[in-house]
């Protein structure tokens, strides 16, 4: 995949994102390789910040998830620092209460923030954009307790805005789908188990298979 120029993407980004990295120069990203935070990694590197993505794998996202990341990153002429979390070690979040997304986007944002910490970095972002409910989301809470901030959501940046520039920087991402995870197949209540994920993914395959 050809590297792209960061002095041509510069002038695209949006102003208010150019100011929010002059003055957060240094920042850790949560970075999961969709559409929002590769164009908000973009927007960082063109606009000078020194940025460190990171990308936290678990088994409730697809295995190729962690590759799109990396080859995104790539493109950008960076590279993303990969944190294995075994979220099976978590019960709070396997045993899958109703505020599942809220513990799990704890323990994810929990885990990159002490890893930038390790790094002597202290500012944390995200890329929730301004098109996301709080009312749908409840990791909204997660990242308001641990301090992370979402430059998207401030710049009031929406979806469908995310993706125009996206396409017009050139990102590879830019009509990226969104892929949901893979616990929210589960039922509340009921504990998530390695078992019924696997079950998840062999059955994605084998439609895609079959519609082929």
């Amino acid at each position: 995949m050809q590297q792209l120029d960061l002095e041509q993407i510069a002038p695209l980004v949006p102003e208010a994102l150019g100011r929010f990295f002059h003055e957060h120069p240094r920042v850790a990203l949560a970075y999961s390789g969709g559409c929002d935070s590769v164009f908000l990694l973009a927007c960082a590197l063109a606009s000078g910040a020194e940025v460190r993505p990171f990308t936290v794998n678990t088994a409730f996202q697809y295995a190729f998830e962690a590759d799109d990341a990396r080859l995104a990153a790539d493109q950008l002429g960076s590279e993303t620092s990969l944190l294995a979390l075994d979220i099976f070690a978590h019960p709070e979040v396997t045993a899958n209460p109703p505020d599942r997304c809220y513990r799990c986007k704890k323990v994810i944002f929990t885990t990159i923030k002490e890893a930038a910490a390790r790094e002597g970095i202290e500012v944390l972002i995200d890329g929730t954009n301004a098109s996301d409910d709080p009312a749908r989301r409840p990791g909204f809470r997660a990242i308001e307790e641990l301090g992370v901030y979402s430059p998207l959501r401030e710049a009031n940046l929406t979806k469908d805005a995310i993706r125009d520039l996206s396409r017009q920087m050139g990102l590879v991402t830019a009509d990226k789908p969104n892929y949901s995870c893979l616990a929210t197949r589960v039922e509340a209540n009921c504990p998530i188990m390695p078992e019924l994920l696997a079950s998840f993914v062999q059955e994605d395959w084998r439609k895609r298979e079959t519609s082929v």
